[in-house]
């Protein structure tokens, strides 16, 4: 064994290097000053005697051993917050420091339901929210930067510990007479495509609505594409078309102040809220217990 191995700052500031791909906002990843961020690099570089990064003014790019040397230090970041976990709290569940990964269209709607339940049921819990898309939330996780992820279902998890907690069914949202007598629930397939209006791409819930509903042919044009529910909100509003929106949106009350409609979808559309996690985490008892207050927020 070497007398001298790297420190975990020094593989969290290449880490955050690697994720921003920029000098600058790796540093302010690492709430340090750039040149300290540099010079722990250095030292990383001398100390294992290879080149990590390759630097120029306008682009920072990683060396193939670079590549395999921050892969590993994934991991070993990952483990050290995994020890860091088995302490955390001593014996008391869900006390301490836990960061949880939301999607843009769960947090707004479901967090402001569940945070006041959380918080009476766990008041020793400090917990940091970062709202990011399915693709990026569950990097961050396998990567140890995230705790969990409060996602929506179905999404690709593996090496991921998966629980589900609610359905949330998808309604059709349209203007007063754009469609002549609206019945009950509307059927899938009499949707209109030419009048759709759909998330842009990077968004798990367009996917989602389309599979769910049975129409995954259904294609928004480019023009018809939001960069969230509100703004899609806002597009139906003013004449452009439908959209398909899940009912926790609804009950937020996100059409409250407009004339919209909505009506569910017949059938069983509906995507599933779930809360995932590192398979053999040592927090997994604790991971279920705040998915078990979650649901109860949801049902209070």
């Amino acid at each position: 064994m070497t007398a001298f191995q790297p420190t975990l700052k020094q593989l969290q500031y290449l880490t955050a290097l690697h994720i921003h791909g920029h000098f600058g906002r790796a540093a302010e990843a690492c709430f340090v000053t750039q040149s300290t961020l540099s010079a722990g690099l250095a030292e990383l570089e001398s100390l294992l005697g290879v080149r990590l990064v390759e630097r120029n003014r306008r682009v920072v790019r990683f060396t193939p051993m670079g590549e395999r040397v921050v892969a590993k230090a994934y991991g070993v970041l990952r483990e050290a917050d995994e020890l860091v976990g088995l302490t955390v709290g001593g014996d008391k569940p869900l006390a301490g420091p836990l960061r949880l990964g939301v999607i843009p269209t769960i947090a707004p709607f479901l967090l402001p339901r569940v945070a006041a339940q959380v918080r009476a049921e766990y008041p020793d819990l400090k917990l940091y929210l970062r709202e990011e898309m399915s693709g990026p939330a569950t990097e961050a996780l396998a990567r140890g930067m995230l705790d969990a992820v409060l996602l929506a279902l179905p999404w690709d998890t593996p090496g991921l510990t998966v629980l589900p907690l609610a359905e949330d069914p998808f309604f059709l949202v349209f203007a007063p007479g754009d469609l002549p007598d609206p019945p009950p629930s509307v059927a899938p397939d009499s949707i209109d495509a030419n009048q759709l209006l759909l998330l842009e791409d990077g968004h798990c819930l367009k996917d989602q609505a389309l599979s769910a509903c049975g129409r995954p042919e259904l294609r928004a044009d480019p023009g018809h594409r939001g960069t969230s529910l509100v703004t899609l909100v806002e597009m139906v509003a003013g004449g452009l078309g439908q959209t398909l929106m899940p009912k926790l949106a609804l009950d937020a009350g996100i059409i409250a102040h407009t004339r919209l409609i909505a009506r569910p979808l017949s059938g069983s559309a509906a995507r599933t809220l779930a809360l995932v996690w590192r398979q053999g985490s040592p927090r997994e008892a604790e991971f279920r217990l705040l998915g078990a207050a979650i649901v109860a927020g949801l049902a209070a």
